[in-house]
């Protein structure tokens, strides 16, 4: 199972009236299997609030996964996803080696 977290939000102190409007959200994707893990790190930039406006005091992680998911959009998100299974596929069986031969 993947693991969606946020490292940290950018946002605008003050911007149309609200204070604390994100901006970006720094994301990690990690996914572990049996002894092999895999991850990668990114940020999504999010569009100006429209609609309900949430205050930073009750933003939650998951909300923020969220946002950052929707910015990304579907096909980022899978390609996202598929970069760490192959990671943990070459874990697995690799494919190439590094070191010496003595």
């Amino acid at each position: 199972m993947f693991n969606w977290t946020v490292s940290a939000m950018d946002y605008n102190v003050s911007q149309d009236g609200h204070t604390n409007v994100v901006t970006t959200v720094h994301w990690r994707c990690s996914k572990e299997d049996g002894d092999n893990s895999g991850s990668s790190y990114g940020t999504a930039g999010l569009e100006a609030p429209s609609g309900t406006f949430v205050e930073w005091a009750d933003i939650t992680e998951d909300m923020a996964v969220g946002w950052a998911k929707a910015a990304m959009g579907d096909e980022q998100v899978a390609a996202v996803e598929a970069s760490i299974d192959a990671q943990i596929a070459e874990q697995v069986s690799p494919t190439s080696g590094t070191g010496v031969s003595w």
